[in-house]
């Protein structure tokens, strides 16, 4: 999201060149210009609209904005943010890689036995993407097809329930990153592909050989639902080392004075208003 906040930061952010370690806290070292510690955010890129860059290479998106209003505009740090694969980003962040991940990351019980979270600041649903005039029309289609996936993704999970309940009459296609389901979809090599419904609804949007498999699923009464079939209900948080409760308890108060003051809406608004 482009807008007067940020602007600066991310202006001084292209004039340092970087590339692989997107910092936006300045380009000499590890300590802001105050001389405090730098936040470094995991981050699996792309993954738009969450992490992505734009054509001139900008790193931009939902939770490059949240992570500017929370870590710089609220607890006053700079900070940068450093590409890695989401399947290892958890040991990445336990070996002190980096200080937390912020990359779209579900809160669940295997992962909170390895690191703890922020209160939540995103709701998510795993959905299912397929090609429009494809022959996959509801659910039990998929039976004896193959489904790309993330590899270590909630995605990944719901179609190994999926694969169960189908008593393993699904084939499942894993990828480092989305975009290589996605590109699998589009070249027939997968039949649908289970993912979160934000990103797959950003390259629906840019696709219109592809689209929603429709139907009820477990989101169907909640008033806020999608309105097409939904295979779980998940709340992304920031992850923390299980050592650092201090720095998460000043993230969760700078989480709610982003709801407290509309700023939190603001940047919503800017990637899922329709």
């Amino acid at each position: 999201m482009a807008n007067n906040r940020s602007v600066d930061r991310r202006s001084y952010l292209t004039a340092c060149g970087a590339v692989g370690l997107t910092a936006l806290a300045g380009c000499s070292g590890d300590d802001g210009g105050d001389g405090q510690e730098t936040i470094t955010i995991g981050s699996d890129i792309p993954y738009p609209p969450f992490e992505y860059r734009t054509e001139s290479g900008e790193l931009t998106g939902f939770d490059v904005d949240i992570a500017e209003a929370v870590f710089a505009d609220q607890l006053g740090y700079d900070y940068e943010f450093q590409e890695t694969g989401f399947d290892g980003i958890i040991a990445s962040l336990n070996n002190a890689n980096f200080r937390v991940i912020m990359s779209a990351m579900t809160i669940n019980e295997e992962r909170a036995e390895r690191v703890d979270f922020s209160d939540p600041y995103f709701t998510a649903y795993q959905t299912v993407l397929i090609l429009d005039d494809g022959e996959i029309g509801e659910l039990d289609d998929l039976r004896g097809e193959t489904v790309g996936v993330q590899r270590g993704t909630t995605g990944e999970a719901a179609a190994e329930s999926l694969q169960s309940d189908f008593d393993g009459e699904l084939t499942i296609q894993s990828y480092d990153q989305i975009t290589g389901a996605f590109d699998a979809l589009l070249n027939n090599q997968v039949s649908a592909v289970i993912n979160d419904n934000t990103v797959s609804g950003e390259f629906a949007s840019e696709n219109d050989a592809v689209v929603f498999l429709e139907g009820d699923g477990v989101a169907a009464d909640r008033e806020d639902a999608p309105p097409y079939l939904t295979l779980t209900i998940e709340e992304y948080g920031i992850a923390f080392r299980q050592d650092d409760d201090d720095f998460r308890e000043e993230v969760n108060g700078a989480l709610a004075t982003l709801r407290e003051e509309g700023t939190y809406d603001e940047i919503y608004s800017e990637y899922f208003s329709a």
